[in-house]
């Protein structure tokens, strides 16, 4: 590094936004492009992504971690990271070179979980990383071995012989490799004299024999492997804070460009930009993102018609005296075929032709009439369901992606809300399967009832739901609010509710029970959000299995937010916000018909008991009286008899002491006295220990078993969360049950 570079990595860093960049601000170091946010020199770059730039090899920041590239698109970089080794004779070892790689000081970056493999490579080999916080909570350590005897192995894997690979925790900052000492490689030293531990590029490092002998590794690598770096903007928690932060000014939120959006990020606390859909470049930069001309890019946007490119869009239709389907080859088609017709037909066209004429023109009048007067009431509902208002804060929220649809467009989408598109109906409305003209798929409701005491708040309530960007939520895109109900209009989740993979009576879906403890994290997660970390917290009203959704991949997202509302400042605002639905209906709720927080929770602690029994919330016996899920359980956890409840798919002994765990919080779930539940949050957190737990004692009841192939994790298996604890204390204990408290209050709701 010369003088001047170092003078640079010592000085104070000097950062700026991207108006008020310098016209000198270098953008390249050697072969690499550096784009804002990142920079070299004083004011020109943001907060945390300063480059120094050695000649022609680019470091971040003070530190001696060289940059191979940047990606905006993807928020994400690769640097070099060294290869640490162990050298070894017969007897003892020769050399070894350990360095760290220490990014603790960057808060704005972290080493990708998604993209890069802890690898280790050697005849005789055990290899460990940690995060180097021994002693401390968040410590984490990983490791994994490999072997062989000599030399015959297939290249190209790493499946334990002579190679072996694991994944790395999310979120690290840091990592230190070390070597096992306790292995005698007096048989290996002949063909592998070295052993090798570094983390790389996931998929990058092709393993060969070869790499086995003398000092192979570090001679071909001499700058080391590429590792993937996640970065973001760490100044705000989540997107709505850093946009519209009133006591922040304005250029402090990074996404600079008008065509530019924000996303949390899903690697810590802070967010990324990108370019909205229809643009592409820098979003970082006011001006970054450059329209994209879709007609000169024909192999990515087809078009065998006429092709014009829009600012942020482009139209495709077929040329004129033709018609069809302009995107697909041989597409489009004449509209008229040139006939001779006799003089006698001509006469009677004309005559025909005269009288549809006046017809059509009759018509035309009439559907004028009818168009003015269907505009008027359309203008009447968006007044009445706060649509200026809702447009007033639209253009003045910089981002915002919430849109208002037309009743046509909505109409368009669905075929009319034909009944084929159908996917749901329930008692507040019936929604819809639809496709939109840039060939989205979304879910769109169609209320039945709406509150005139509630169209004040629906342009506040819906731009902020809008805001929610939570992965196991589903994402409100628009409105339309030209007709008396509004109709909301969400993303789509292909595979269908939860209550119908749990209670199927077509089909009988197999769930495990890491995978019903997976759904209930990702839903207690996701309330726990709408509680707590979104801008103004909201409670849920309506939650039960029906209205948690799965994915493509079987991930949960918390749904119908129709029901949902904002969470009043005091307890004079509480109301009655929603119906609910029986089954889950918090019984506190129906005495004071008050809906909070809390109120989400218990109905949730019935969600978990779905999961663990597979039986419906409410059913009728044959004689036709009602059966509470709840009652069923309370009753059977008074007599000690929970375990005949439970799913025997699931019911396995081993699993018993989980399932127990999570039957006691369930119990704190359901407690008459809202203000003794745990909150969202608190029960989000335990069902995760809890089913981390399960995972290591599977993961240890598997390595009891004997393998050649060994990968070690260093985790520890956690005590049940003292909530949980103090729930089981005393069979006798109040706060364990409040059984006949609750018995009362369930018969409130039967007599409903």
């Amino acid at each position: 590094m010369t003088v001047a570079a170092l003078a640079a990595a010592a000085s104070p860093p000097s950062y700026s936004s991207a108006a008020t960049l310098p016209p000198n601000c270098g953008r390249k170091c050697g072969d690499v492009e550096i784009p804002y946010p990142f920079g070299i020199g004083p004011g020109c770059f943001r907060d945390g992504f300063d480059i120094v730039c050695d000649g022609s090899r680019p470091f971040i920041g003070n530190t001696a971690i060289e940059l191979i590239d940047i990606s905006l698109n993807l928020s994400r970089a690769r640097a070099y990271t060294h290869i640490d080794w162990i050298c070894y004779n017969n007897t003892s070892v020769t050399s070894q070179g350990y360095i760290p790689f220490d990014l603790s000081t960057r808060p704005a970056f972290t080493i990708s979980a998604a993209e890069n493999k802890f690898t280790a490579v050697g005849c005789n080999t055990i290899a460990h990383m940690d995060n180097g916080n021994f002693g401390r909570d968040d410590f984490y350590g990983t490791g994994c071995v490999s072997g062989c005897l000599d030399l015959n192995m297939r290249n190209d894997t790493c499946d334990g012989s002579g190679c072996c690979q694991t994944a790395i925790r999310k979120g690290m900052t840091a990592f230190f490799i070390g070597f096992g000492d306790e292995i005698n490689n007096s048989f290996v030293s002949d063909f592998n004299p070295c052993s090798y531990a570094f983390v790389v590029e996931q998929e990058w490092y092709n393993f060969s024999t070869a790499d086995l002998g003398g000092n192979r590794l570090n001679q071909t690598y001499k700058f080391g492997m590429p590792v993937v770096l996640d970065w973001r903007v760490e100044n705000m928690t989540i997107c709505e804070e850093a946009r519209w932060n009133p006591k922040s000014p304005p250029a402090s939120y990074a996404c600079a460009d008008k065509n530019s959006e924000c996303f949390s990020s899903s690697t810590g606390e802070g967010y990324i930009c990108n370019c909205t859909r229809g643009y592409q470049g820098n979003p970082y930069e006011d001006g970054g993102c450059k329209d994209i001309d879709e007609c000169s890019l024909w192999s990515e946007y087809r078009c065998y018609g006429s092709c014009i490119n829009t600012i942020g869009n482009y139209t495709c239709s077929c040329p004129q005296g033709t018609m069809g389907d302009p995107t697909t080859k041989d597409g489009c088609h004449p509209t008229t075929i040139s006939t001779t017709l006799p003089q006698s037909l001509k006469v009677l066209i004309a005559t025909m032709s005269s009288i549809l004429f006046l017809t059509v023109s009759g018509f035309s009048i009439y559907l004028g009439l009818k168009k003015r007067k269907l505009m008027k009431t359309r203008q009447k509902f968006f007044k009445q369901n706060g649509g200026v208002l809702l447009q007033q804060q639209m253009n003045s929220y910089r981002g915002a992606t919430f849109k208002l649809f037309t009743q046509e467009e909505l109409k368009k989408a669905t075929d009319n809300f034909s009944s084929s598109r159908i996917i749901g109906r329930g008692g507040q409305g019936t929604v819809f399967k639809g496709t939109l003209e840039d060939n989205r798929l979304v879910a769109i409701k169609k209320s039945k009832l709406v509150d005139e005491r509630q169209t004040r708040e629906f342009a506040k309530e819906m731009l902020i739901l809008s805001q929610i960007n939570h992965k196991n939520i589903i994402k409100l895109l628009g409105c339309c609010i030209e007709v008396e109900v509004p109709m909301l209009v969400y993303e789509l989740v292909s595979k269908g509710n939860l209550f119908e993979y749990l209670h199927s009576k077509t089909h009988r879906f197999h769930i495990s029970l890491d995978a019903r403890l997976r759904i209930a994290v990702e839903s207690a997660e996701a309330l726990g959000y709408l509680h707590s970390s979104a801008s103004t917290p909201i409670i849920h009203g309506d939650v039960k299995s029906s209205n948690i959704l799965l994915d493509d991949e079987y991930t949960a997202k918390v749904s119908d937010f129709g029901a949902s509302k904002l969470a009043p400042k005091d307890a004079t605002q509480l109301g009655t916000f929603v119906q609910g639905t029986r089954g889950y209906l918090d019984p506190e709720y129906m005495l004071t018909c008050r809906l909070t927080k809390k109120s989400d929770v218990f109905s949730f602690g019935v969600v978990i008991l779905e999961l663990l029994t597979r039986k419906k919330a409410l059913e009728f016996d044959v004689s036709g009286e009602e059966m509470l899920l709840v009652t069923s359980f309370i009753s059977a956890m008074k007599e000690n008899k929970v375990e005949e409840m439970v799913d025997p798919e699931i019911k396995k002994e081993e699993d018993m002491v989980v399932i127990k765990e999570v039957c006691k919080l369930v119990v704190l779930c359901l407690n008459s006295n809202g203000d003794e539940r745990p909150t969202m949050k608190e029960v989000a957190d335990d069902l995760g220990k809890l089913r981390k737990n399960k995972q290591i004692l599977d993961m240890q009841s598997k390595h009891q078993k004997p393998v050649d192939d060994i990968i070690v994790t260093s985790e520890y298996v956690d005590e049940p969360p003292q909530r949980m604890q103090n729930a089981a204390s005393s069979e006798h204990s109040t706060s364990r049950y409040r059984s006949l408290d609750i018995e009362a209050l369930l018969s409130i709701e039967s007599g409903r």
